[in-house]
Order: structure tokens, then sequence, then C-alpha cells
């Protein structure tokens, strides 16, 4: 791929690196030094001539080769996008500009060719370098698990004439904010029992809202325009059209990082992640207010919040590093400042963690209806050998306590109910958006 001639357009926001270029053989041309030093070796050893002439092709194609010029060469690589989802697509762009050692006009075709490609790191994948009329190479990428990932380095390899000599530039490329891919939300659990908070779920209380509630007889003061003259026609009297109130909720989202397991990509802290940012945007969207604890190796929350700055201070407490909040062993319960009382608490845990098991006892005896999201995808895999039989008892045991663990917090009153990954979390929580949850001790 020859490098396109004309001027050096406005670089982008990018890494540039400039260098000279240090040229030396290529591997063509390198066999075919070998294949010359090999027939002439024969022809010597053996003292027969004719075998001087397999060194004649190799000899004839080595003759154009002359010695490249040194020339600083400036690389520049740019993101398309600074930040991406899980498994989006983004483009890495590469460009590639000389400046003329003597004479000349930077920009100049030098006759060389170019190769360029993505050396991806950790959990990324790369695809091949696509050459444009503007003078970059756009190779496009995907990050498969979120966080802020390296990307890797940009290799460019300048060939000279007849593919002789060969220049490698390795410039690193700028890492990227991969946010996680969300789940899917589309119903809400809500409490049969509302704050009195303007929203947008109807409550059992009479009030200004738009859902029809029922009809009663009229009063002086109530507003004319909400008669139903039908009713009054059959009952005598006037009678009047009710509504029920419009509330907002507080949920608060329990996520549970503690531990991940699972195959990469696909762990419980994965899943938790997940599950707890679809939610999130799920119930924010319904003008509700959302809070988040954070449970890994300390613990991190927010008080609950409405509107698209919460779900902003939401999403970096996620891609934040573990540094603020409280170390795991020093937490007896969970902060009371970010459980409003009244408010419905969605868990989304492997439930490894005894702290954490006692922590959710400790919130239903207080009285907050909880549900639990079962994350966990994975299990001790039994060793072979020897002591497989041991191995396949510790499962056994394993299994056995984690069915008491469910089974426990099942008798408190708190459902537990368990996601894939996969599917829409609609499927677990299907049982409780049917009718309003009722709260108490």
């Amino acid at each position: 791929m020859a490098i396109p001639p004309g001027p050096v357009p406005d670089r982008p926001a990018g890494q540039a690196r400039e260098t000279e270029l240090s040229w030396r053989l290529s591997g063509h041309a390198r066999r075919l030094v070998t294949l010359a030093l090999a027939g002439l070796f024969v022809a010597v050893v053996t003292r027969r001539a004719e075998f001087a002439g397999l060194a004649a092709p190799a000899l004839l194609l080595l003759a154009p080769w002359r010695p490249v010029h040194r020339e600083p060469v400036t690389v520049t690589v740019a993101l398309d996008a600074e930040q991406l989802t899980e498994g989006e697509q983004a483009t890495l762009r590469v460009r590639i500009d000389h400046r003329p050692a003597t004479g000349g006009r930077a920009g100049d075709n030098p006759g060389w060719e170019a190769r360029v490609r993505l050396r991806p790191g950790s959990a990324v994948t790369a695809g091949d370098a696509v050459p444009g009329g503007d003078g970059w190479f756009r190779i496009p990428f995907r990050v498969q698990q979120w966080g802020t990932r390296d990307v890797g380095t940009a290799e460019v390899t300048l060939y000279g004439r007849w593919q002789l000599s060969e220049a490698t530039v390795v410039v690193p490329v700028p890492p990227v904010r991969c946010l996680p891919r969300a789940a899917r939300l589309d119903s809400l659990v809500l409490l049969s029992k509302f704050p009195a908070r303007l929203g947008e779920h109807p409550a059992r209380a009479a009030g200004d809202g738009t859902e029809f509630a029922g009809v009663r007889e009229f009063v002086p003061g109530d507003r004319q325009r909400r008669i139903n003259w039908p009713a009054t026609t059959r009952r005598g009297t006037i009678q009047l059209n009710t509504f029920a109130a419009e509330r907002a909720q507080s949920v608060v989202i329990l996520m549970d990082v503690s531990a991940a397991v699972g195959p990469p990509g696909a762990t419980s802290a994965d899943l938790a992640v997940r599950a707890a940012l679809g939610t999130a945007a799920r119930y924010l969207s319904a003008r509700d207010r959302v809070g988040l604890i954070s449970f890994g190796s300390r613990v991190r929350w927010l008080s609950p919040g409405a509107g698209q700055r919460q779900a902003h201070r939401i999403l970096d407490l996620v891609m934040s590093g573990p540094e603020d909040g409280d170390p795991i062993d020093s937490v007896g319960r969970l902060p009371r400042a970010a459980l409003p009382p009244g408010s419905l608490i969605l868990v989304f845990s492997p439930l490894l963690s005894m702290l954490l098991v006692e922590a959710l006892r400790g919130l239903r005896e207080t009285g907050f209806t909880t549900i639990v999201v079962d994350v966990l995808g994975a299990e001790p895999q039994p060793s072979r050998g020897r002591y497989r039989r041991m191995s396949l008892l510790a499962t056994r045991i394993w299994r056995m306590e984690q069915h008491a663990i469910r089974f426990s917090l099942r008798e408190l009153g708190i459902p537990v109910v368990r996601w894939d990954g996969r599917s829409s979390l609609d499927e677990p929580l299907a049982p409780f958006t049917r009718r309003p949850l009722g709260a108490g001790r």
C-alpha cells in the first residue's frame, strides 16, 4: 500500500511520534541473500560451476537494492471515540507523514509502501487495516470487557523499492474507557406504599393523577370539570371522578462485586454490574429516586437521587477504583444514609459473602422490602486423579451450603431468583412486577 501524496492535513487529536527510520534488509531480501550464498557455497564445495547458476536469479533480484536515506517520519494514531460500550466497534486511525532530509516538500510521495497492524491488548480484538483516500489507515477493533482498557500498540512497517528494505515504527495507542453493557429491564417492581413525592406510579391514595380510581359524591369545592355525567344520571346525585395520585419511590441497588466467579467477561461481578446499571437506568427513566451500594473490597455508596446527574454519578462510581469507602472487614451493617425508610432494595449478588448475607437479614428485620437476584453462574469443578472423590464430596458440601443460604433467606421473606446474564431481567423479576409488593417486618 503506497502512501498517498499530497499536503499533510491537520491532524486530529491523537498521539504522534516522530522518529528517524532505521532501515534494514527485509525478510524478502534476507531470503534472497540466503539463496544466493547457498548456491555459491554448493558450487565451491562441489567445484561445479553450474550450481552457481542457482545464485544468479537471487543476485539479479538483489541488484536494484540501494541504501535508503534516513528521513524522519511522524506516525499519528487517533481514536474515533475515547469511551465505548462492551462489544461496540471502534476505529483506530493511523497516518504516516515524512519530512525529507534534503530538498522536497513534506508530504511528497517517497515511494514507500506501508503496512499497518494493531497489536491488541487484553480483551481487545482487532481487524485488518484499511487505507483511506485521505491518507489515514483505519483499523476496526472491539473491547470485550468493561473498564479502562489498553488498546495495544500500532505497528507500522515501511518497505522500500522492490521490498528489499524495511523499517518498523511502534506507537502506543491511548487507552479507552469501556462502559459495561447494561442489562435490559422493561417492567418495574413497585411497592404498595409510596412516599409523598411526585412521580409516575399510581398510588392508592386519591390525588391529581391521570389513572381513574372511581367515583364519589360531589362536595362543594370540587372541580366541576370532573363531574361524571353518566353516573350522575343513574344515581340522581352529582357524582365526581376520582384519580389515583402519582408518586415516586426510592430504590436502592446493592451491587455485590466482592467475588468474580466464572469465565472472563461473564463473571458474577460482571453480571452484577450490568444488572445494576440496567436497573438504575430503568428506574431513573420512571422518575424514581435511585441509590447504589457497591459491596466489594470496600463498601461505597450513593444516596438515592433522581435525574440524569444521578445516572452519571452511578456510572462514575461503577467505573472508579475501590480506593474510597470503608474496608469490608469493618462493615457491620450497610450505611443507613443510603437506605431511606420505605425503600425497595434490589440485590445483585452471588451470595458468596457471609457478611453480605448477614446484612441482608438485618435489612429484612428492619422492615425493608428486599429482592435478591442470584448472579452465580459457575461452581467449583472437581479435580481429577487420586483426590477426585474428595473433590466431588467437597463440591456437594458447597452446593448444600449455597442451598441452605438461599433457603434461609426465603424463610425470612427475602425472595431469591436467578439470572443467567443473557436474557432480560424481566424474566426473573416477572413474579414481582404483576402486583405491588407490601412491606413489613
